[in-house]
């Protein structure tokens, strides 16, 4: 027989994929004898077989729903239906991860028209009674019946306006009488039967509710945000109710250990008094700070703090923490890891670290490639925010900068983001229905709500800058807000500060991010832990210091091509590729290294003496010719040639398969000119730069798109006679290296014979990739896309090396090349190379580097940390 029910006495936080994340949690904090409200779990394997067998509850799970139930009844001394003390309930999800918002909850399960009244004696206080018997109604009507919220509501908001009354607290015990009659009505109406009276039936249908939920649409789109397999299902925690709604010595909360926006230690949350705890999360009333509780409820404070410590201590990580005071006693609804923004990630980690709540490996290990990337982002530049008038402000809830135009619903921003727009979401409040237009946001905007509501939790959790409880904004409806008398329309452009809370009006130009104190921290702890260097691949001075200033230890790949595409250049290289002879081409050879040189010497100057590969020019020639008969007229006229010249040889050197074609080394076996002058250019840099600066430079000159061994060394041979030639009249002698690339197939299988001419190997993981697998990368997209859905591929190719192939060929390589030249330095240069899979491979490879764009040296760094601690 399959346990579907288990008490809170009798599970662990051990159990999260029986019993979620909440159930789990809520057994583990029982076990540690912390004021929990008792309950029990119904499990995550009754939720699938709940959903794979016709979603009907099994007649063995109702009998262990209605064991548990007489449990729960012996510990807490009441029973459904009592006349004198009836059990009340709070039914709630929690699946394996925490999806906040996105399943559904009931509270106040067990009221009826008989027990309202018990509770309303008990309590001295009718207006506590009827006002949780209406908030049943209304869960229970759109949780498990999928009745509208707003039908519910009208109702309320028509009877305060009949009585001229403002508030929800303002009504009284018979006002909310009233309520629950027309509740019943309208439930009635809707659903063609009476509201259950029975608190069992109620329970069972709830419990289903809760199951369903599991599949609904808000649901299955966080899921596939945040990478959730479908297959988890959830949890249903049912657990005796408290009541932060009981009067002026009740509340209800949110409380994180830490400050979940930048990672400050101490209590970080917000209340109510008198409210129960959807009213928190909901952003319908925007709570108090956390500390105010400390002068309000000043002994329940300090409990919470110290529950708050041993719990962050207990599970050795910041804890997002549910409480509710009723009538000044203190219980502890939930806890788990709390959603935080990247910054607070990072600097939350290197805390508890040096607090020795989790030792060095264990830092290494939690960071998330995510979390640096975020923590990179651009911000507004500073010169141009101080310029700028804030119009609105409001609680900084998730920080960041961000741009965009104005939408107010998910609709119309999900539309925008599809019309390749930048979306800001502003809305009066976000609710779980609101997922699909949170993701494509760049920012979100709410008039109410705190620093705990659903907006806020979301967006932190999203990595999304978010500003909160707008008191000035009114959004009118789904076209339109005001803030004082000024009006916003649907696609007004704003600029969102998250990290103070302000909101201007307007586009403010970004500027990057390359250090943080978090970041450096980090480097000299994952320094300690890999032996393998991390270059960047980058050719300005500009992405050189990026590079450097994000941890790289050298340039592993800077592009000389790129450095032709400037409008004067391309003339001249225009004119190199159309010369009729060997002298005008030299001629112009003789210019365009005068500038090569100063190109040289700007990287040479940026890179500070680190090691730095310059590869020689590797795209086809066509790619620098006119792509028109217009443009070829305009060319023909600037270098003085004729149009059918320029035309004619434009398609001479026209290819059906560039990428396969006239290119990189084949260049300089055809025009060996070209590569010689690039190797002068490169020496006589680097002579210059040591001379000025007493830096030493070692050039590290790279070929590209080798086949052969015997043509690499012709190619070698040629560009080393120029060097020294170069060289000759110098007085000091300069060490340089001269490397290739590897990126085709064949070169792999011939790296011991290529080896024995080459200093260094640098694989090119996107030509080999394309090379092996026969798919373009710049066509290919469609294809990968098809592959990955229909899992014929596990990732991209392109993304993360394949392991089975690319990987293979490279491993061989390195054997090959290894084994006659043991001194051959070996890189990997390309996108693929940073990603955290790919690096697990690659770090069994005996690789001196890897190379990759700047803002992703941190990744590669991270990732090779984690390798190595995980294999420790």
């Amino acid at each position: 027989m399959n346990q579907w029910v288990y008490l809170f006495s009798e599970g662990s936080k051990e159990q999260k994929d029986l019993l979620g994340g909440k159930g789990a949690n809520l057994a583990e904090m029982t076990k540690l004898g912390l004021p929990v409200p008792r309950g029990f779990t119904v499990t995550t394997e009754a939720c699938l077989y709940y959903l794979n067998q016709g979603n009907q509850l099994t007649d063995e799970m109702k009998m262990q729903v209605i064991t548990a139930v007489k449990k729960l009844a012996d510990q807490t001394g009441k029973t459904f239906n009592d006349a004198k003390n009836p059990l009340l309930v709070s039914v709630r999800s929690g699946s394996k991860f925490s999806m906040p918002g996105m399943m559904d909850t009931v509270l106040n399960l067990g009221l009826n028209d008989q027990t309202v009244e018990v509770l309303a004696k008990n309590s001295q206080n009718p207006r506590f009674a009827y006002d949780c018997y209406r908030r049943l109604l209304q869960m229970f009507g759109n949780v498990v019946m999928g009745m509208e919220t707003a039908d519910f509501e009208k109702k309320i908001t028509a009877l305060k306006k009949a009585h001229g009354l403002a508030y929800d607290n303002e009504l009284t015990a018979l006002h909310w009488q009233q309520i629950v009659n027309e509740y019943k009505e309208l439930y009635r109406k809707k659903m063609n039967r009476e509201f259950p009276q029975d608190p069992i039936e109620q329970l069972y249908l709830a419990i289903e509710a809760v199951f369903n939920s599991w599949n609904n649409s808000r649901a299955k789109t966080y899921r596939r945000l945040h990478d959730i397999s479908d297959d988890l299902g959830t949890a249903v925690n049912i657990q005796e109710m408290v009541f932060g709604n009981f009067g002026e010595t009740s509340g209800t909360g949110v409380v994180f250990s830490r400050n979940p926006s930048l990672g400050d230690r101490g209590l970080f949350g917000e209340y109510l008094i008198n409210a129960q705890g959807e009213d928190v999360v909901a952003g319908i009333r925007t709570p108090k700070p956390i500390q105010v509780l400390a002068e309000e409820l000043p002994e329940q404070f300090q409990q919470l703090k110290m529950i708050c410590e041993q719990l962050e201590h207990h599970y050795q990580d910041m804890q997002d923490v549910e409480f509710t005071i009723e009538r000044e006693k203190l219980f502890i609804l939930q806890t788990r890891n709390g959603k935080r923004t990247s910054k607070a990630a990072l600097a939350i980690l290197l805390d508890l670290h040096k607090e020795q709540i989790i030792n060095e490996k264990e830092l290494i290990q939690r960071i998330e490639a995510k979390d640096l990337a975020a923590a990179l982002h651009p911000n507004f530049e500073e010169q141009a925010l101080q310029k700028r008038v804030a119009f609105l402000s409001g609680l900084a809830a998730s920080p960041g900068a961000a741009t965009g135009a104005a939408y107010f619903s998910a609709e119309s921003a999900t539309e925008a983001k599809a019309r390749g727009e930048r979306v800001i979401l502003v809305r009066e409040e976000t609710s779980p229905e609101d997922i699909e237009g949170i993701a494509v946001s760049e920012a979100v905007i709410t008039s109410r709500g705190g620093m705990t509501s659903h907006a806020a939790v979301v967006a932190r959790g999203m990595g999304i800058c978010s500003v909160v409880g707008c008191e000035h904004l009114n959004v009118l409806n789904e076209s339109r807000a005001t803030v004082n008398e000024e009006m916003i329309e649907e696609g007004a452009i704003l600029s969102v500060d998250g990290t103070s809370g302000k909101i201007y009006f307007g586009e403010i130009p970004m500027e990057e991010v390359t250090h943080t104190v978090a970041l450096d921290e980090l480097q000299a702890i994952w320094d300690q832990y890999s032996t393998i260097q991390v270059r960047a691949n980058a050719e300005t001075p500009r992405d050189i210091a990026t590079g450097l200033a994000l941890g790289a230890t050298g340039i592993g790949l800077a592009r000389t091509e790129h450095m032709f595409f400037e409008k004067n250049r391309l003339l001249q290289f225009r004119r190199l590729i159309l010369a009729d002879n060997l002298a005008e081409r030299l001629d112009v050879l003789k210019e365009l290294k005068t500038v090569q040189k100063q190109d040289f010497k700007f990287i040479y100057q940026a890179s500070l003496g680190k090691a730095t590969t310059i590869r020689l020019l590797d795209p086809p020639l066509h790619e620098f010719l006119p792509k028109s008969s217009d443009e070829c007229r305009e060319v023909a006229t600037e270098l003085g040639k004729t149009f059918n010249e320029v035309e004619r040889k434009t398609e001479n050197l026209a290819e059906v398969n560039p990428m396969l074609g006239f290119r990189g080394l084949r260049l300089g076996v055809v025009y060996p000119e070209i590569y010689q002058m690039q190797a002068e250019a490169i020496v006589e840099a680097a002579y210059e730069v040591m001379e000025e600066t007493g830096t030493v430079i070692q050039p590290e000159i790279m070929i590209p798109f080798t086949i052969d061994a015997t043509e690499f060394a012709h190619v070698r041979q040629s560009i080393e006679a120029a060097i020294i030639t170069s060289l000759a009249s110098k007085k000091d002698s300069l060490n340089y290296q001269i490397g290739t690339m590897i990126e085709m197939p064949r070169a792999c299988f011939v790296a011991d014979e290529i080896a024995q001419y080459a200093d260094f190997f640098s694989f090119g993981t996107n030509d080999l990739t394309q090379m092996t697998l026969g798919l373009s990368r710049d066509d290919s997209p469609r294809i990968i896309s098809e592959y990955l859905d229909a899992k014929i591929l596990k990732d991209d190719p392109f993304q993360v090396l394949d392991e089975a192939g690319v990987g293979a060929l490279m491993k061989l390589a390195i054997e090959r090349g290894r084994q006659v030249n043991p001194q051959l330095k070996i890189g990997i240069c390309g996108e693929a190379a940073a990603h955290p899979k790919s690096i697990a491979f690659l770090k069994d490879l005996a690789i001196d580097y890897i190379s990759c764009s700047p803002f992703r040296i941190p990744q590669a760094k991270m990732s090779l940390a984690q390798a190595k601690v995980a294999s420790l």
